[in-house]
């Protein structure tokens, strides 16, 4: 890889990371200030402030730092397997691997920082709320979303 391909890829990165951290801080900010994070945007969003001590949208939250520990630590590793990947794709999915990147690091940096990352985007229809989650669960879950179209349209190009 190229010098030039490897800072276009590090500004990806960085700038989903900066884009996760100006949202939190910004959530943050209002939360310290107010005590209290509940603001309406309309009928299906509001910004609630939650505390995630799991993975992405909640799941698997434990209060014992033990599991807590060993969530992190298995997340460390998964980022280092994406770093690796990316190093080694060489086609269009690489920018997808480079979104999902973006977001762990976002979150990691809030695991590391806080021990529990910010959640604070409610998406709800009535009373049905999907989970509460941020800017880097987005990044995410759209780089794994356009990665399993990619294997499906490349798997049916290949028959």
């Amino acid at each position: 890889m190229n010098s030039k391909k490897i800072l276009i890829n590090l500004s990806i990165v960085f700038l989903i990371f900066f884009i996760d951290r100006i949202t939190k801080n910004y959530i943050l900010e209002i939360a310290e200030s107010q005590n209290v994070v509940e603001i309406y945007i309309n009928p299906f969003l509001n910004f609630v402030l939650f505390w995630n001590k799991g993975i992405g949208f909640g799941l698997f939250s434990f209060d014992q730092l033990q599991a807590y520990n060993l969530i992190t630590s298995l997340i460390i590793a998964i980022i280092g397997i994406i770093i690796f990947i990316i190093y080694k794709t060489t086609d269009y999915r690489i920018y997808f691997y480079l979104m999902i990147l973006g977001g762990a690091l976002g979150n990691l940096f809030d695991r590391l920082y806080y021990s529990a990352v910010p959640d604070f985007i409610d998406f709800h229809i009535n009373n049905f709320h999907w989970f509460i989650f941020n800017i880097a669960d987005i990044f995410i879950s759209l780089g794994v979303i356009c990665l399993i179209f990619a294997e499906i349209i490349f798997k049916k190009k290949t028959k």
